[in-house]
């Protein structure tokens, strides 16, 4: 018998969520997050919450996007130096993943970034817990057992999980997303949507991680193209901060596959934004992926409104579905189109290529996959050609 753990944090959600923070007892709080949210307030915000429940704040506003292992032992050092009871994650992913790693080697003063795995012995919440609070709708890092940390010496993204660091409690309040402006809120959106596609097509789907794929899809089909709109429109920013925790709770239980490696690869060797990424390379996945999973994505698309009932062909739909709301929130469908020039790309084409391969997000991704195939992936991606073998 298969036996399985469904594990997330408590989840604080809705307007004005960010009250909870008044709730917590301690002495003192150490923020992590970065400048821009120090520049919008949203620090100041969290301290007075803090404040109110007698807690002490300091703040390390230094991450950077796609945070560093030397960032993550600055935190480190802070958080030696100042002994926290709370450690808040504020912000997008990279704060969030910055704070749980660095809370795990400060509470591990023995252990390195690699022994964060399924299969090293960790212990936490002896010397503080940790909140993190979203400011964005996409990356679900306030509720996953995850973080990506960039390796500064081999120049590549280390995957890090292990079931211990899932946060205490996660706070999704829609009101932090109000102020992402168009472009990052469809790039965020898409990285949840991915999430969502290759959690419940993945290996280690599961009927818990199923129930929220489910629910979330319906949500961000419909309420990004309104986020996106306009920024103001609570309802969407409200469904659309609920579905990206929800999507996360479903790729947290579950995993993800090849869009993720895809994403990761190109982000280290480009810059490009994670979820940026992630959404140009979903629909061709979608499709690599329907010899072995057409029955899963045609359930998808028809919670999407695709009304054929061949599954093959259903699942063609999502993901013409999927290209079709990338156009609508202003990303093109293929990595030309994003601006990486086709000398830039064939020139790191096999360091893409491998650094896909080697991914461990795209170890579970249902279909097995051969270097060719990812070669093949890459070109239909960058092209914008259809995947059709």
């Amino acid at each position: 018998m298969f036996v399985w753990f469904f594990i997330g944090p408590k989840v604080v959600f809705g307007e004005d969520a960010l009250d909870y923070l008044e709730q917590i007892r301690g002495n003192k709080a150490l923020i992590v997050t970065d400048g821009v949210m120090r520049e919008l307030g949203f620090v100041d915000r969290v301290r007075e919450k803090l404040k109110t429940a007698g807690i002490e704040p300091e703040v390390f506003d230094e991450v950077e996007p796609d945070p560093s292992d030397i960032t993550v032992m600055r935190i480190v050092d802070r958080l030696k130096g100042y002994e926290p009871d709370w450690l808040i994650g504020l912000g997008g992913g990279s704060s969030m993943d910055a704070a749980k790693a660095a809370w795990v080697l400060w509470e591990n003063p023995d252990k390195r970034l690699v022994d964060i795995n399924a299969f090293t012995p960790i212990t936490v919440n002896q010397k503080a817990r940790l909140i993190t609070i979203t400011t964005t709708a996409g990356t679900g890092s306030e509720v996953t057992w995850a973080t990506v940390v960039t390796d500064t010496k081999e120049h590549r993204k280390m995957i890090l999980m292990a079931k211990e660091i899932v946060p205490y409690a996660a706070i999704v309040d829609p009101k932090l997303t109000v102020s992402m402006p168009p472009k990052l809120t469809a790039d965020t959106g898409m990285d949840a949507l991915t999430h969502v596609v290759e959690s419940y097509i993945n290996s280690w789907k599961n009927d818990f991680s199923d129930a929220f794929a489910r629910a979330a899809i319906s949500f961000i089909f419909e309420y990004l193209p309104r986020a996106y709109r306009n920024g103001e429109d609570m309802e969407a920013r409200s469904k659309m901060a609920n579905a990206a925790t929800m999507a996360g709770l479903s790729f947290g239980n579950a995993s993800v596959g090849i869009a993720h490696g895809v994403a990761h690869a190109v982000g280290t060797v480009f810059g490009l934004p994670h979820g940026l990424v992630c959404g140009v390379a979903l629909p061709y996945v979608i499709e690599y992926n329907i010899p072995s999973a057409a029955k899963y994505l045609a359930e998808l698309a028809h919670l999407i409104g695709v009304e054929e009932r061949d599954e093959r062909r259903a699942a063609k739909g999502l993901a013409e579905r999927t290209r079709e709301l990338l156009v609508e929130v202003g990303i093109s469908p293929s990595l030309k189109g994003l601006g990486i020039k086709e000398k830039d790309y064939k020139e790191n084409f096999d360091l893409l290529v491998r650094l896909t391969s080697q991914d461990p997000s795209a170890t579970l991704n249902p279909r097995s996959f051969t270097r060719e195939e990812i070669e093949k992936i890459y070109n239909c991606i960058y092209y914008g050609t259809k995947v059709d073998f």
